[in-house]
């Protein structure tokens, strides 16, 4: 089977970090996220998939020259506007000619979703799509999905205000789908699976849904990307952490970090340099990083080759951007970013 993955978004939530890289290409404890999601996808047979690519494309393409992640084969299609995500499904999927059954995964969502019996429960209901659900105790930041006692989707409700929420079943960002759900995407311009497809799957009544308690996060923030890193350090598919994990705190061979360091849910990624007396906790250090002496850190993303000054106490929640150089004695705390050309305390 073969499976579009959603990577074209421009990760606004994510800035400053995704000014440099795009979202999926962020690392999950020294991995980019989108290796993972592709680990994933080869544990159910998927043999090859299309990257649907708008946002800096060519990170992509060129972390894998060799076309493929995890033994599955990768081809690129590089939206030459936005499309949104069905006019992206569409792009894709007549790039690579996909004329069968296909999977549609959002390529920012990390989940354990037994895709297997997703796939069997669209055929055996006989679907024209087939949609992944999750429950989440806020579903007001997502589309929020109906179904019968059979699975049949009778109302896909997108962003409802929580109190009118009908149930807490989210849209997961996992979907199979027929080829004939292409012809109902308009060929040229931006069209949304979420507000106009699957809704004219639902009148139309063949569009299925099925419910699952997997793991599974939206890593399309600053707070659930580093939530994504702590599950990883945490235990959660700890396979790659063989090497370098002490207690939950993982650091990269190439990385220095003082004896009186007190480090508790770090990643401290490759060519990182954290001084004496550092306290980082629920912190990513990105490669080439620089903590100073006597800094702390709770609950914060420090980008590439950043540089932390001494004496400076940072969140939470902070996210400092790629090169970024905060003055010693800083304080930040709070939702902050800083990105070129913030620099300094408060």
């Amino acid at each position: 089977m073969k499976s579009i993955i959603l990577v074209g978004g421009m990760g606004t939530r994510l800035r400053p970090l995704t000014y440099e890289m795009p979202k999926q290409m962020l690392p999950l404890v020294g991995v980019p996220m989108i290796e993972c999601v592709f680990e994933m996808l080869a544990q159910h047979g998927i043999s090859e998939v299309v990257l649907s690519l708008g946002y800096l494309p060519n990170h992509f393409i060129s972390a894998y020259p060799d076309g493929s992640i995890a033994g599955v084969k990768i081809s690129y299609a590089v939206e030459p506007e936005p499309l949104d995500t069905a006019g992206a499904i569409r792009f894709a999927a007549e790039y690579a000619g996909i004329d069968e059954t296909f999977l549609v995964v959002n390529g920012d969502v990390l989940t354990d979703l037994d895709v297997t019996a997703l796939v069997a429960f669209h055929r055996a209901h006989g679907a024209e799509g087939t949609i992944a659900l999750h429950p989440v105790q806020d579903p007001s930041r997502f589309g929020v999905v109906v179904t019968n006692d059979d699975g049949r989707v009778e109302a896909f409700i997108e962003k409802p205000p929580r109190e009118e929420a009908p149930t807490n079943l989210i849209n997961a960002g996992t979907y199979v789908l027929e080829p004939s759900v292409l012809a109902r995407i308009d060929a040229g311009r931006r069209v949304s699976v979420e507000r106009e497809v699957f809704p004219a799957l639902a009148a139309a009544g063949t569009l299925f849904a099925m419910a699952d308690d997997a793991y599974w996060l939206d890593t399309g923030t600053p707070a659930t990307f580093l939530q994504a890193n702590i599950d990883v350090l945490n235990g959660r598919d700890a396979t790659r952490l063989a090497q370098g994990l002490v207690g939950t705190t993982w650091c990269h061979s190439t990385s220095r970090v003082a004896d009186s360091a007190r480090l508790v849910n770090a990643v401290v990624d490759r060519n990182c340099v954290v001084g004496e007396n550092v306290v980082l906790e629920d912190v990513i250090l990105m490669p080439g990083a620089v903590v100073q002496d006597n800094v702390q850190i709770r609950s914060s993303i420090i980008g590439p080759r950043a540089v932390i000054g001494t004496t400076s106490v940072l969140g939470p929640t902070c996210v400092v951007g790629a090169e970024v150089s905060v003055a010693e004695g800083s304080q930040f705390s709070g939702d902050v970013q800083l990105g070129a050309g913030q620099s300094g305390g408060i």
